[in-house]
């Protein structure tokens, strides 16, 4: 008799500081249990699902999210995707954010010996390179991620993201041939098959989401890479979402690999590419940069996920590109290389090799705009359910509707937040509860469409400031609502979506700032 071993799933622990670790978990399992019995110590304290300690945001995947207490995971965070892993039991695998550093959860980014198999010399200006890794089932990686490479005969290590899948049994990366450079001397005129190389990682955030939404991914010289590995990724996946890339370089020298992007369109039925060349004597057949061939039909009137690898000025006039054609995505995530001299408006520069620690890796989902039309919304059927309300509510859901508002200006000092994710969720309770009144599950389930607390969630987390009125405005909207007062209360819900918007206009504006700096 043949026994079949349980199947596991491949949980990943995304920390703070940028390291990733994977874990093992069995089906009967919880991540915690899996996590420590791996000695990695994410935080924890109760185990019961009753501290909320350890609540952290699952970005992709599925499973059971157990028992617990609405103190430690309110509905509306678990309907954002928050997580008790002391709890949740998965059901296929996972991505979690862990509200944490590796060094606080007693762990590290794992260290891995390789043996170059393979040097390709792309161009006089790229080098590609194969390694094989002695413990290859222990590195595992999210496609787009990157390790930290050991020059050989230095105490330097540079930064290369995988240009292969994750399944894929051996790993490969592309390299920038930088003059001077201490990977691009080293590739230039030492390596050899056969030699060792240290690999410590995997690292980043920068990895495909899981989702059907369209996806358009962008690339500037030896940025192909992550997204090559996205790529083989969704290619050993079956899948069938829509996907366009744009890839973009310098010179002719720089353009590598589009015998395998030509091989992926082949393969992956819903993918298609195209390139171009900034210099104006290419011979390509198309020459400027990534925007120039950016359609609208690529952007799905803003329904897209954007991957974007390339140096600084590239994301910097996507961005700007963006803002002209009055198009946000719905997500974009971006990866920053340091970049070679190239001008300073050109997309497509092509990228030099990074140092450890020099790439920026980011995200964006929401304008002003967008966000001001959420509140507006939101605004529009609190005025609806407050006619269902008003006048209705009993003396006890009166004064649950006040402890909610107290509760609520309980994280604001005057115009400053002194815990905005506490005041995000208090906020949100605050709000629900009008809703949940009017026993209108059609109004409800509106309201929750609008998915106003997942955008406070991802905008208001580093936020300092808050209109000074937000303290006072849900007091003022209960106090209408004791005395009847449909005319305030209509007003005061007006005014309070205009203190709400200020606060988010606020918050998204300074959030730029900080990118662009």
């Amino acid at each position: 008799m043949t026994i079949q071993a349980a199947p596991t799933f491949q949980v990943a622990l995304s920390f703070e500081d940028g390291i990733t670790r994977f874990v093992e978990c069995n089906t009967d399992e919880t991540v915690a249990d899996a996590s420590y019995r791996a000695r990695i110590n994410i935080p924890l304290d109760c185990r019961d699902g009753a501290c909320g300690t350890c609540k952290s945001l699952c970005e992709s995947g599925t499973f059971d999210a157990g028992d617990y207490i609405d103190e430690a995971l309110t509905e509306d965070e678990a309907e954002q995707g928050f997580c008790l892993p002391c709890q949740m039991v998965p059901e296929s695998d996972l991505v979690l954010q862990i509200p944490t550093t590796s060094a606080v959860a007693k762990t590290a980014a794992g260290s891995y010996t390789s043996t170059i198999t393979e040097i390709v010399r792309h161009s006089d200006s790229t080098v590609g390179f194969t390694v094989s890794v002695d413990n290859r089932a222990d590195l595992v990686f999210l496609p787009g991620q990157y390790v930290n490479i050991l020059v050989p005969g230095t105490e330097a290590t540079r930064s290369y993201s995988f240009s292969t899948g994750p399944e894929v049994e051996s790993a490969s990366f592309l390299v920038k041939i930088t003059p001077g450079g201490l990977m691009s001397d080293y590739l230039s005129q030492r390596a050899q098959v056969g030699d060792t190389l240290e690999l410590t990682g995997p690292m980043g955030s920068f990895f495909l989401r899981a989702g059907q939404r369209r996806a358009l991914l962008l690339a500037g010289g030896t940025g192909l890479a992550p997204l090559l590995s996205i790529l083989e990724k969704m290619r050993t996946e079956s899948s069938t979402r829509p996907v366009h890339l744009v890839y973009g370089v310098s010179s002719d020298t720089d353009l590598v690999e589009l015998d395998k992007l030509h091989d992926y369109a082949q393969s992956l039925p819903q993918f298609t590419f195209d390139y171009c060349v900034s210099d104006p004597d290419s011979t390509a057949p198309n020459k400027g940069y990534v925007t120039g061939l950016i359609e609208a039909s690529h952007l799905d009137d803003g329904n897209v996920d954007v991957y974007l690898c390339g140096p600084p000025p590239m994301v910097e006039a996507v961005r700007r590109h963006f803002r002209e054609v009055s198009i946000t995505p719905t997500n974009f995530y971006f990866e920053k290389f340091n970049n070679a001299a190239a001008p300073a408006d050109s997309p497509a520069a092509s990228t030099e090799e990074s140092a450890a620690g020099t790439y920026e890796i980011g995200e964006e989902h929401l304008p002003v705009a967008e966000s001001d039309a959420q509140f507006d919304a939101r605004m529009a059927l609190e005025l609806g359910a407050m006619e269902l309300t008003i006048g209705r509510l009993t003396s006890a859901q009166l004064t649950e509707y006040r402890i909610l508002a107290e509760n609520s200006a309980a994280s604001i000092d005057r115009d400053r937040f002194t815990d905005a994710p506490a005041f995000t969720e208090t906020n949100a309770l605050f709000h629900d509860f009008l809703f949940r009144c009017t026993g209108n599950e059609v109004l409800l389930q509106a309201y929750h469409r609008l998915e106003v607390t997942q955008l406070m969630n991802r905008v208001l987390r580093t936020a300092d400031w808050v209109d000074e009125h937000v303290a006072e405005d849900h007091s003022r909207i209960v106090l209408a609502f004791e005395q009847n007062d449909r005319p305030a209360a209509r007003e005061l819900i007006v005014q309070h979506s205009e203190h709400a918007k200020s606060t988010m206009r606020r918050a998204i504006t300074d959030a730029r700032e900080s990118v662009a700096s």
